[in-house]
């Protein structure tokens, strides 16, 4: 069994800045593509961010040139880094990714982690 553990979430002033991180559980794994999403109360999760095992990105239309998606093969590890944070980015942070582990891809998903922009 393979878990996505998040981190780095917590309350930030607009204008603030946070790094969310997904690592998976065990090693010997390796991370296909991988999302970031969040879900918001009473609205529906959406797609904030994702990266290719290539590296390659695309990101929704309400983060670009703010959020940036990355990510440490080496350490099987996606950061989301959240700068220029507003309200509306209050949410929910899941991270998804399709995890290679005894020779097929299985997609997880992360617990979460809350994100709340307030002064």
């Amino acid at each position: 069994q393979v878990q996505l553990v998040e981190s780095g979430g917590g309350l930030v002033q607009p204008g603030g800045s946070l790094r969310l991180s997904c690592a998976a559980s065990r090693t010997r794994v390796s991370l296909v593509a991988v999302g970031w999403y969040r879900q918001a109360p009473e609205k529906e999760r959406e797609l904030v961010a994702i990266i290719s095992s290539g590296g390659n990105t695309n990101y929704a239309d309400s983060v670009k040139g703010r959020f940036t998606i990355s990510r440490d093969n080496a350490k099987n590890t996606v950061y989301l880094q959240m700068n220029t944070l507003k309200p509306e980015d209050t949410a929910v942070y899941y991270c998804n990714a399709g995890v290679f582990y005894y020779g097929k891809v299985t997609n997880y998903w992360g617990q979460g982690t809350q994100v709340t922009v307030s002064s």
